[in-house]
């Protein structure tokens, strides 16, 4: 059997925003507590035209890619190391057990008083959310490389240079993959939590500030575009995924 994969449906996503429209309408909520959607837009437009959502967008996607590429940055050359090398995969495989299982948001107080609320707060949180999931994932998906695969290469003549970029790398790189896709909506979800508790800045504070203003409107406004943020950041690394593992595989 074929494995089913989700599609986008428009019927299903008007007949949505219908039922929505419907029910914000028939006066069974109250109407600031539950908006309706032609209303929500109205307010994300309004947002989008005085720059304001445009500005809290922009700099959340700033310390998103700054935090990953960062976390990214140190884990990768750490993970292949202790999934090559067994002393540091037994030097650094406990640390990281530890540490791991520590939910990311609970480092914001602790980095709080570190560093103060600077403006690399939100990114180096980032990049602790992706540093541990990645580095242990690099260092499972190398370790998982038959070893026939490596000696075969070696047997022929391959470096251990050209073992790694022909040989581990393509093999363990699904799984490596698989990690950063995860881990790029963990950072999402880290960042808004973030910017809700200790950042003037971002759609985290946006999302806050009209929370405290009891406007709801601003509030639906801003998780449709992090929905979509999200998607668009999926589907995105769903295909460059494809295309480098199908690539790999015609090497």
């Amino acid at each position: 059997m074929k494995g089913t994969n989700m599609k986008w449906s428009p019927v299903s996503i008007l007949s949505f925003f219908l039922i929505w429209e419907i029910l914000a309408r028939s006066n069974l909520f109250p109407p600031f507590l539950f908006p309706p959607p032609s209303k929500v837009f109205g307010v994300g437009y309004d947002l989008l035209n005085s720059g304001i959502l445009l500005k809290s967008v922009g700099l959340s996607l700033l310390r998103v890619f700054a935090g990953i590429l960062l976390g990214l940055a140190l884990a990768t050359p750490m993970g292949f190391l202790m999934g090559r090398i067994e002393v540091f995969d037994k030097i650094f495989s406990p640390i990281t057990s530890l540490l791991f299982p520590i939910p990311g948001i609970a480092w914001l107080p602790l980095l709080i008083i570190w560093i103060g609320l600077r403006p690399t707060l939100p990114i180096l949180l980032i990049s602790i959310v992706v540093f541990f999931p990645v580095l242990l994932n690099i260092a499972t998906g190398v370790k998982g490389v038959e070893r026939e695969a490596i000696l075969a290469a070696r047997t022929l003549g391959s470096s251990e240079i050209r073992i790694l970029l022909t040989v581990i790398i393509p093999l363990s790189l699904p799984l490596i993959l698989t990690g950063i896709r995860i881990e790029v909506a963990m950072a999402w979800r880290v960042l808004v939590a973030a910017e809700m508790i200790a950042i003037p800045t971002g759609i985290g504070a946006l999302m806050s500030r009209s929370e405290s203003l009891l406007q709801i409107e601003p509030m639906m406004v801003c998780l449709g575009l992090l929905s979509l943020i999200g998607l668009f950041m999926d589907f995105s690394l769903r295909s460059f995924e494809k295309r480098l593992t199908e690539k790999w595989r015609s090497v």
